[in-house]
């Protein structure tokens, strides 16, 4: 069976469930090898970044040869079959349309002292999509990360993707072209994120790097970090589903085999129910349908590895594992769902009811797909319009103002220690000598 089953009644519940647990799991031997690969980038430009490319991608290109030209860009979207090309405008558009909820103002308002205080809300102003390539094509990664970029106000959006010997996908430079992304180039792997980090004299530097990648790209997202800004790092995707004895186990067999088809092959995959009769229906539906799929022994492997379902106590139990577990995708097949969900805390997107399964947020209900794994949704959001601007604070006084403030300033100035601090707010209320004995003002206050 590709699908156990687990009973939290069981003595050694914890430790067997422990071992299923999501987690993003960072490979020291990767990350040296990334860091060389990283500093070679930043010392060497182009000629480290060519090297790479041919080493690990097995393509031998000239730095001109790394620009995919916006015609090949529109040859492909022209190419693309009307059904597909309908889908991903209509997903575009349901995308835009959800971020655009998000969008920030600047604000400010003057205080009793008399100060004007705000806040400045500005785009960054580039930004680096990574987009995998190798053996599958991913448009859906070109609109998730462009899209609210582009609402943002990013003034200029670069993609990097590894293209083979035949360069990117026609479908992602198809996304590209509906997203609205700038510039393409056919790189990939951890060279490609330091080349965005730092710059080549063909790759231009950004502020932030966002989008999901193999091992390699992750570790070079962290080790970059600093120098440019990442959205985070992501791991294998999850799902867990809560469900009562009403949900369907055809419904929940299809949600968790669609989880564990993403392929790095440790992906999670977890049914909670309080109801046995339905673990053993969805134990016998999986290999029902597993049966009928073309990736079924990858499938296989992950839900061997990191797939189950785990009979609780009642949904109070659930909630409490759901909340530990911090789920990248959550869905709720369970009666009164709205009143459960005010129980959940920690999950990066939650899919109410039989009609909204996770595969639809992962291309077309409009909600970011890029989402926080491992654990992460404790303290981490979805990707959003607020991951692509940057906040200034605006501070405007009066010599009223601060002479109102001043005790204060001097005060705590004065109790850290810091006497230039005090001074510097003294000095705007000090006469100058000079102009004591003038009996006169300059425009400057002294």
């Amino acid at each position: 069976m590709p699908l156990r089953i687990l009973s939290t009644e069981e003595p050694d519940f914890a430790e067997n469930f422990a071992a299923l647990r999501p987690r993003t799991v960072l490979d020291p031997a990767i990350e040296r090898r990334a860091r060389r690969i990283v500093e070679a980038v930043r010392r060497r430009g182009d000629a480290a970044l060519l090297e790479a490319t041919a080493r690990f991608e097995g393509v031998r290109l000239a730095p001109r040869d790394m620009i995919v030209p916006q015609d090949r860009w529109q040859r492909a979207l022209a190419a693309l079959p009307a059904a597909a090309l309908r889908a991903l405008k209509r997903a575009a558009r349901r995308i835009e349309e959800f971020h655009r909820r998000q969008r920030e103002r600047s604000w400010r308002y003057v205080d009793r002292t008399g100060f004007t205080l705000g806040q400045r809300v500005l785009p960054l102003e580039r930004v680096g999509v990574y987009v995998p390539g190798g053996q599958a094509a991913y448009p859906s990664s070109v609109l998730m990360n462009t899209i609210p970029a582009r609402v943002a106000g990013v003034r200029e959006v670069i993609m990097v993707t590894p293209g083979g010997a035949n360069g990117p996908a026609p479908a992602v430079l198809a996304a590209a072209a509906i997203a609205g992304v700038d510039r393409v180039f056919r790189i990939g792997g951890a060279q490609a994120i330091a080349a965005l980090a730092y710059g080549t004299e063909t790759i231009p530097r950004v502020d932030k790097i966002v989008g999901p990648g193999n091992a390699w790209v992750q570790a070079a997202k962290r080790l970059v970090f600093g120098a440019v800004d990442i959205d985070g790092i992501a791991g294998p995707s999850e799902v867990v589903l809560l469900a009562d004895e009403h949900a369907k186990p055809e419904y929940v067999a299809a949600d968790l085999l669609a989880q564990a088809e993403h392929g790095s092959g440790d992906e999670c995959a977890l049914l909670l129910t309080p109801c046995r009769v339905l673990a053993l229906a969805t134990q016998a539906e999986v290999e029902r349908q597993l049966r009928e799929l073309g990736r079924r022994q990858a499938i296989a492997r992950v839900l061997s590895r990191r797939g189950a379902c785990v009979v609780v106590r009642n949904l109070e139990e659930a909630i409490t594992l759901v909340n530990d577990i911090a789920p990248e995708h959550l869905e709720l097949l369970v009666q009164q769902p709205q009143a459960w969900l005010e129980r959940i805390h920690h999950a990066g997107a939650v899919f109410i009811g039989p009609w909204a399964p996770a595969a639809v947020g992962d291309y077309a209900a409009g909600p970011n797909h890029v989402l926080p794994t491992g654990g992460t949704a404790r303290f981490f959001s979805p990707l959003g319009v607020y991951d692509f601007i940057k906040r200034s604070s605006i501070v405007r006084g009066s010599r009223k103002a601060l002479a109102k403030l001043a005790p204060v300033v001097t005060t705590l100035a004065e109790l850290e220690g810091y006497d230039a601090h005090a001074g510097a707010v003294r000095a705007r209320f000090a006469e100058c000598p000079v102009h004591q004995r003038k009996k006169k003002r300059t425009p400057h206050g002294c």
